[in-house]
């Protein structure tokens, strides 16, 4: 670990905080003469070298790359993005969690009726738990998809799994689409939903009152955007999107590129949406459709919550094309008001770096984040006021976390390891301690 790596600098409505000593992050020997941290608490270092996590919490691993499948084969590589649904008794739960592969790895391999394109290695594992988070069964229920980074879960509770590529070498069908996953496996077919679009997806969340659904791409040359659809189904369901609708792109009229807003509480009115000309991107992708757009660098997880779109811009440069340079920008959309806000933002060189998954936390009124940055990597929790602290530290390598998301009850945060080898894991704790702390400072 690196000291100097980083030092937390933020402005606006986001305070200074976890100044980059070991000491803000690590419970040390100092014991009440340690520095105060935000959130529930110096981490205390894991004695197995996986998990660092603050004091009273504790983890559980769930699913490693390379178990053995009860069903035959074993669980593929680059865990990623993930969500939880309630299982078939009150005290059990479902966890659907993406594969980021192409055509390398530990390949996904599943049922004909569950594989797109046999030449890809990508895909989705649901892994069946009960209350206790100990595994009653697991199986790859996605395959023959690409690089399936993030996804969403939808109002009706299945996992829509997005493709982050527009294509590889290998493929015997087209790819660049969103797959919808039913946890319990009855009505999945691997059948592209194409009235989201073919580009390079990366998340996806979904306003419940009328199922319009946001979603993010990661692309550069030029930079990818932030869409919305807006269904023609008038009540949504398994495979309602497939029915239609309008994919629509975001303007922000006088922003091209969201990295030029630098100051956190920053709100954009005016927002516009802009009709894709060709979703499919037959002959053109449909970022490349735009002249007069808001872009913006790196666009990585959505969640929704309180009545908001959450997405994260993971990082900018000026030397990629860039209008600034920022180490991670959190944006919310508010679709009653017509608002884009700048909730957060992580200056270069801080304590923390590249955000990329995302989860709203039922706890202190923040939020929780994967982060995929240089050197060690970090799950970043957030309070309502904004001040970030860590929440977890990969202890074992620098592989970058993915796929955080809360049980249906909120006592368990998964989270995975992408890799090296990937895996997931089940973190307990006094969660409500926050609510606690954040209740005795207003």
């Amino acid at each position: 670990m690196s000291v100097s790596r980083r030092g937390f600098v933020a402005g606006g409505a986001v305070s200074i905080a976890l100044a980059g000593s070991l000491d803000s992050v690590f419970a040390t020997s100092a014991g009440a003469g340690a520095p105060d941290v935000q959130g529930y608490g110096p981490l205390v270092p894991d004695p197995e070298g996986i998990l660092d996590l603050p004091k009273g919490f504790e983890y559980k691993i769930l699913s490693t790359q390379g178990d053995p499948l009860p069903g035959g084969g074993v669980v593929p590589g680059k865990h990623d993005g993930t969500a939880t649904f309630p299982g078939s008794r009150h005290d059990d739960l479902r966890l659907v969690r993406n594969h980021e592969q192409g055509n390398s790895g530990t390949k996904a391999v599943a049922r004909p009726e569950w594989t797109y394109d046999p030449a890809a290695f990508g895909g989705t594992t649901t892994v069946h738990l009960n209350r206790h988070n100990d595994v009653i069964d697991q199986y790859v229920s996605l395959a023959g998809t690409a690089t399936n980074c993030a996804g969403g879960a939808t109002p009706w509770g299945t996992w829509l799994s997005c493709e982050e590529t527009e294509g590889f070498t290998g493929q015997t069908k087209t790819h660049g689409w969103v797959f919808e996953v039913d946890p319990t496996g009855r009505k999945t077919v691997a059948e592209p939903i194409e009235p989201l679009g073919r580009f390079a997806h990366e998340a996806v969340c979904i306003d419940p009152h009328d199922d319009t659904i946001y979603l993010t791409e990661d692309a550069s040359g030029p930079f990818g955007l932030f869409y919305r659809f807006r269904p023609e189904a008038r009540r949504g369901g398994y495979h309602s999107y497939r029915k239609g609708g309008v994919l629509q792109a975001m303007r922000v009229p006088g922003v091209p590129d969201l990295s030029a807003i630098t100051e956190a509480g920053t709100v954009l009115k005016g927002v516009k949406w802009v009709d894709v000309p060709d979703p499919s991107a037959k002959v053109t992708s449909t970022r490349k459709q735009f002249t007069d757009i808001t872009r913006a660098q790196k666009l990585e997880g959505a969640w929704w919550g309180r009545g908001k779109a959450y997405f994260v811009a993971s990082y900018a440069r000026k030397s990629s094309g860039a209008a600034g340079d920022h180490a991670g920008q959190v944006w919310t959309y508010d679709p009653k008001r017509n608002t884009l806000e700048l909730e957060l933002i992580f200056a270069p060189g801080g304590q923390f770096d590249s955000p990329d998954n995302i989860t709203v936390s039922p706890y202190g009124g923040g939020v929780i984040l994967a982060e995929d940055g240089d050197g060690e990597q970090f799950l970043i929790g957030t309070t309502a006021k904004g001040d970030p602290f860590a929440l977890a530290r990969n202890a074992l390598n620098d592989v970058e976390f993915t796929g955080v998301t809360f049980s249906p009850d909120g006592r368990t945060l998964f989270a995975n390891r992408q890799d090296g080898p990937g895996v997931t894991f089940a973190i307990t704790g006094p969660w409500q301690r926050l609510d606690r702390h954040d209740h005795g400072h207003r």
